[in-house]
């Protein structure tokens, strides 16, 4: 297992993935994207034909095809049987399925198995999604939960809508981050909540870079006394 593992949860828009991102650039850590783990079942199940919501065919998907997930920088690149598909993940149709997967207890068991040998694979890692703290690394060094205001939340996710060109008003999008939220707290499988050992960090008035350098801080004043 990685020398050093530290993950990162937290609802929709908290700033999680990017703050998961660059932490691990500064740290000099492998990125271990879950969410593109996800993704990469979601796209090779609809490559295939598969009903996303049987979960013994997405067990066949996991089996028959090889799936590849290595570290470059602080991004992951996905091979499916040798093919990279790391941009092909971002296809909003992937993004938007990709729940049917993370539902599915047996697949999730096993790509935990996978994340965990990815860990076993680095010397050091930033890990990144639902269920790292509780679940899949529960004696991770260290464990942060991001939260921000739904108001904030909402105008953070606009904003990146806006720059691929969505129009959608700040109310949809509030409402949308507020339905979500409650779904994933609710969900019988990787329900969204911080690790009882977490550090909490309330994202609302800080930028990116104020964020990373608090979880910094906390990785250094706890995990890196010895050099």
């Amino acid at each position: 297992m990685a020398d050093l593992i530290v993950t990162i949860d937290g609802p929709a828009a908290s700033g999680k993935s990017t703050a998961a991102r660059l932490l691990a650039r500064k740290l000099g850590a492998s990125f271990l994207d879950t969410g593109a783990m996800y993704r990469a079942v979601t796209f090779a199940a609809i490559q295939a034909g598969v009903d996303l919501r049987d979960q013994e065919k997405l067990l066949g998907v996991l089996e028959k095809h090889i799936f590849e997930f290595s570290a470059r920088q602080d991004r992951m690149t996905v091979r499916i049987d040798g093919d990279d598909v790391t941009e092909q993940l971002r296809d909003p149709q992937i993004t938007a399925h990709a729940k049917y997967i993370a539902s599915a207890l047996k697949v999730r068991e096993k790509l935990i198995r996978m994340q965990r040998q990815f860990a076993a694979n680095h010397k050091k890692i930033v890990t990144e999604g639902r269920d790292q703290g509780t679940v899949a690394f529960s004696d991770a060094d260290i464990k942060f939960f991001l939260t921000a205001e739904p108001g904030e939340r909402a105008r953070r996710r606009q904003a990146e809508l806006q720059a691929k060109g969505s129009g959608e008003s700040l109310e949809q999008i509030r409402s949308a981050i507020e339905e979500r939220d409650k779904k994933d707290r609710l969900r019988a499988v990787g329900p969204l909540k911080p690790a009882e050992d977490a550090v909490l960090i309330d994202t609302t008035d800080l930028n990116i870079e104020e964020v990373v350098e608090k979880l910094f801080g906390f990785v250094k004043e706890r995990c890196l006394k010895s050099g």
